[in-house]
């Protein structure tokens, strides 16, 4: 249920503009430390490490792109200055860590964000670069160092409004106040950072992964209200067809979405055959010769001619939740072939 939670708030908020028609798969890491022993070690409450386990992230895939996100809640202020309203949210790699009472971290920079605190948001931030080095070499994962900085005078705010634990404990401060005190464990999964890891099989759809013509086929029975009618002699055309994955036994595997609008042809394909049924120049003859042999040439049929793909988060069989690109899943045209 809680995968469940995190993964629709997740799809309908995170836009991936670098997923293509090729086969990218999406792994997520949901074990960030909800209390870090390091986090002690950072004076002051604008600072927080966070630490993933990317061990899952398989090895034998190219890793294209990785994003922190931070859920926050809106902050009301009784300060009139534009600027304090603004904080920065910086995220270091911490290349190695501190030795209490000697020296601090050493960290790098890998992105920041500004922020509006007036605002709810989910923030994404870049950390490629850090996961890449921890894949490379497991024992310099020291973590993520978060860092909220105000901007006005130099100010550093309270950073209570960034999801970083299950529970949030407030502390005084007059000026600012949070709009969710708590974050409950109720909304906990789709409020806690993730590390969202993209890589690429380097394989098209054909080829890897779960494919849909290797799903068992279920037997079930089909009702019918009242006899079936005949089907009214119309040109070929797309027709609305909606998949509920459900009712095609998909279900116990394919986390989101719950169903897509596949559509699908239906109609007649008769001489003389119409320009926008973008046919091609066999079927023109072969029409041709249906019409003067129909006995001989079949008609030619109504078929798809265009098709795009669709994104679907599927657990896989070491029981990790997977998004992946199918091509070909909906139909954008239809014509005689």
């Amino acid at each position: 249920m809680q995968i469940q939670l995190w993964v629709d708030y997740f799809v309908s908020n995170i836009a991936l503009p670098f997923i293509t028609d090729s086969s990218l798969s999406y792994h997520y890491t949901p074990d960030a430390i909800d209390v870090s022993p390091v986090d002690q070690r950072f004076p002051g409450h604008h600072k927080f490490r966070l630490k993933f386990d990317v061990n899952s992230i398989p090895k034998e895939e190219k890793l294209e792109a990785a994003e922190l996100t931070l859920s926050r809640s809106k902050l009301h202020w009784t300060t009139d200055n534009e600027k304090e309203h603004f904080q920065r949210i910086l995220v270091n790699d911490i290349v190695k860590p501190g030795v209490k009472g000697k020296h601090g971290p050493i960290t790098r920079l890998v992105d920041s964000k500004l922020i509006d605190t007036r605002k709810n948001s989910t923030i994404s931030l870049d950390v490629l670069p850090a996961v890449l080095r921890w894949i490379q070499d497991p024992k310099q994962n020291h973590g993520l160092l978060i860092t909220v900085n105000g901007i006005a005078r130099n100010k550093t705010k309270p950073a209570h409004h960034i999801r970083l634990r299950r529970s949030i404990a407030q502390q005084g401060d007059s000026t600012v106040q949070s709009e969710s005190q708590a974050t409950t464990s109720d909304d906990w999964p789709s409020a806690q950072p993730l590390l969202l890891t993209y890589t690429d099989d380097g394989k098209n759809m054909q080829r890897t992964g779960r494919h849909l013509a290797d799903i068992p086929r279920r037997r079930r029975a089909t009702k019918y209200k009242g006899r079936r009618r005949e089907e009214k002699r119309e040109p070929c055309a797309r027709h609305k067809m909606y998949v509920d994955f459900t009712d095609v036994g998909w279900s116990d595997w394919i986390v989101a979405p719950p169903g897509y609008d596949a559509y699908h042809c239906r109609g007649e394909c008769s001489f003389p055959l119409a320009a926008h049924l973008n046919t091609t120049n066999h079927a023109i003859v072969q029409t041709l010769m249906n019409s003067v042999n129909p006995t001989k040439v079949p008609k030619t049929c109504c078929v798809p001619t265009a098709l795009n793909s669709i994104s679907m988060l599927y657990v896989d069989d070491e029981n990790k939740v997977v998004l992946k690109n199918y091509k070909e899943m909906v139909v954008m045209g239809c014509g005689c072939r």
